[in-house]
């Protein structure tokens, strides 16, 4: 089994790492790491997971991450299909101890110390913050030394006096995923992005996990913190709110491209998750516009 991928380990002599990453695709890789994360997307759509949580993103996402929180942004399926598309996003590694215990231990640094606990939890920046984080960022990725430095610190100070922030995992999450886990996890995530339009049988997903399907089930529940089926029906009305919102299509062929057979099931199944009806998300979406 693989080891938590460190795609751009900080060097030892630095606090932080900025890169900026121009593909076709985003890295697909399901993955961890013990650095914190903000990554800021400029170009690309497709499925975020961070933690239990999964959420489509557009070209202006924004998410802090915090050490070995479980993330992958997944990029829709015309990014695979070489259409002359491309994704931009910039990201920015730290470490969880740049700063030093004794500075984060003061009390002005209080609240980006309580930032970065909560960030255990991926949190996701929205608003006008958001914008100012965006500048900064684009900023820095043309920055050395020390007004690197100020401009992480800068956004963290930002970060901790914003009430634009939204806790992306619920109070009280626990990451039980461990390095063991990268490679069955990955194998797993990717059948199901790429069977979630047909009938998914435990039987197939255990078996490609190598293991018994009762024994899969319980393993899965421990490592994402919610059952296969229900990880299965969040991820389909999650594709459903995206085309819901970007397309024409009627509900009932909505349904359908989401994996479900009959119209009644997805609206019990949508309802149960959104709080909503399919028609209702729609209207109130197009109402906001």
């Amino acid at each position: 089994m693989k080891s938590a991928i460190r795609k751009f380990p900080i060097p030892s002599t630095k606090c932080l790492k900025v890169k900026q990453l121009i593909e076709p695709h985003f890295d697909p890789t399901w993955h961890f790491h013990p650095e914190f994360q903000l990554a800021c997307v400029f170009q690309g759509t497709g499925t975020r997971y961070v933690g239990d949580d999964i959420s489509q993103f557009d070209s202006d996402d924004m998410v802090l991450t915090g050490a070995n929180l479980p993330h992958v942004w997944r990029s829709d399926d015309k990014y695979f299909e070489n259409k002359g598309l491309s994704t931009k996003v910039i990201v920015t590694y730290f470490s969880p101890d740049f700063m030093g215990d004794i500075f984060l231990n003061k009390d002005e640094m209080a609240k980006i110390k309580q930032l970065l606990i909560s960030a255990d939890r991926g949190i996701e920046i929205v608003g006008n913050t958001k914008k100012r984080i965006r500048k900064i960022v684009q900023k820095m990725y043309h920055q050395e030394g020390f007004e690197e430095v100020l401009s992480l610190l800068n956004i963290l100070h930002i970060l901790s006096t914003s009430n634009d922030l939204r806790m992306i995992n619920k109070q009280g999450y626990v990451n039980r995923v461990s390095d063991s886990d990268s490679s069955r996890m990955q194998l797993v995530h990717n059948y199901i992005l790429n069977h979630y339009k047909a009938e998914i049988r435990l039987e197939e997903v255990a078996k490609l996990a190598n293991m018994a399907p009762n024994s899969f089930s319980r393993y899965f529940k421990s490592r994402t913190n919610k059952s296969f089926t229900d990880f299965i029906a969040e991820l389909r009305i999650s594709m459903a709110c995206k085309l819901l919102k970007t397309n024409n299509q009627s509900v009932i062929q909505i349904a359908y491209e989401c994996g479900y057979k009959t119209p009644s099931n997805f609206n019990k199944k949508f309802k149960e998750i959104t709080g909503t009806t399919p028609k209702m998300y729609r209207k109130n979406y197009l109402q906001i516009l």
